[in-house]
């Protein structure tokens, strides 16, 4: 009787061990749920809070468009200023600040226009002529061929272009767009265009941070890049370009006149077929949300006609 009650002791005495083993698995288990969900928690609350932040970013560098001289745009005014449009945000959080930076996108080449007339058809040659991008001149017309035959809304061949008939033949075929690009990046479906062409490599730039889809037609001379300068007319060489730059960069000179740069030493007989503006009316915005070591960006395109600025997209990354 006394063994089997020893025995009954010990039975006992392990259950309640398996048992007490098992309450500190599922407590321990559910303390990691816990954590877990916590941290998660924390990092939803931090994520809405540096997005905020970055839309706050992005709302401030609307405004300052909005209120800047829409008549003249250069490298001269606020809106180009980075440091200045970022430099008092942290006044206006608790914990975080954004930084923010407009890029102008009227000194761009507005490739959408290339089925407009010859003169945008002529810039766009004469840009990929360029000796930087290393394209052969007959390279260099095919490709406008194609990039019009993608954008015109007819299914005619322009010469060495191609149209649907072309691109439905490919082993992963797809359809001519046959209307304006939503983006520059969709040049890299045309016939003849390349990665390395399109986004650059080591030795060479390539052309994408050269072109827009947005904008009214027209080229912002004081912003515009020096390869985007020389392509704007036959008449324009190198040293031209450099004596612009040096002129637009000095805050003495006014460059609210389109056709400034026949101040210019030797360019008073240059002219730019009516390509030339000195306004712009597009524009992208990049807005970072920072805090601590954590970040969430704002980017986006708007468009400024007079002082209203339209938002045509963004997103949040």
């Amino acid at each position: 009787m006394n063994r089997r009650i020893k025995d009954d002791s010990g039975f006992a005495l392990i259950l309640t061990i398996l048992i007490i083993s098992l309450i500190v698995a599922i407590t321990l288990q559910f303390n990691t749920a816990m954590r877990d969900d916590l941290v998660d928690a924390a990092s939803l609350k931090e994520g809405i809070e540096l997005a905020c932040i970055a839309k706050s970013g992005f709302s401030y560098a609307c405004a300052v468009l909005s209120e800047d001289d829409p008549a003249v745009d250069s490298f001269h005014e606020d809106w180009a200023d980075k440091e200045l449009l970022s430099s008092n945000s942290a006044t206006l959080f608790g914990n975080g600040r954004f930084v923010v930076r407009i890029i102008e996108q009227s000194g761009k080449i507005p490739v959408n226009r290339i089925v407009e007339g010859e003169k945008f058809e002529a810039l766009l040659t004469r840009f990929l002529n360029l000796e930087e991008f290393g394209l052969g001149s007959e390279d260099a017309g095919n490709l406008v061929d194609a990039i019009k035959d993608w954008i015109d809304p007819d299914d005619e061949i322009t010469k060495f272009g191609a149209e649907n008939g072309y691109y439905q033949s490919l082993d992963r075929p797809y359809a001519c767009r046959n209307a304006p690009l939503d983006s520059v990046e969709e040049l890299l479906l045309v016939k003849g265009m390349t990665k390395e062409l399109f986004y650059g490599t080591g030795e060479k730039p390539g052309i994408s941070g050269y072109l827009t889809v947005c904008g009214n037609g027209k080229i912002n001379i004081n912003t515009a890049d020096p390869l985007v300068l020389r392509s704007l007319s036959d008449q324009i060489d190198q040293e031209m370009v450099e004596d612009m730059l040096v002129y637009r960069e000095d805050e003495k000179n006014d460059l609210t006149d389109p056709a400034w740069y026949k101040n210019v030493p030797g360019m008073s007989h240059v002219s730019m077929n009516d390509l030339q503006t000195t306004s712009s009316t597009c524009f992208m915005i990049e807005s970072e949300g920072l805090k601590e070591n954590m970040r969430k960006r704002v980017t986006g395109t708007v468009e400024r006609k007079d002082s209203k600025v339209k938002i045509l997209a963004w997103k949040i990354e």
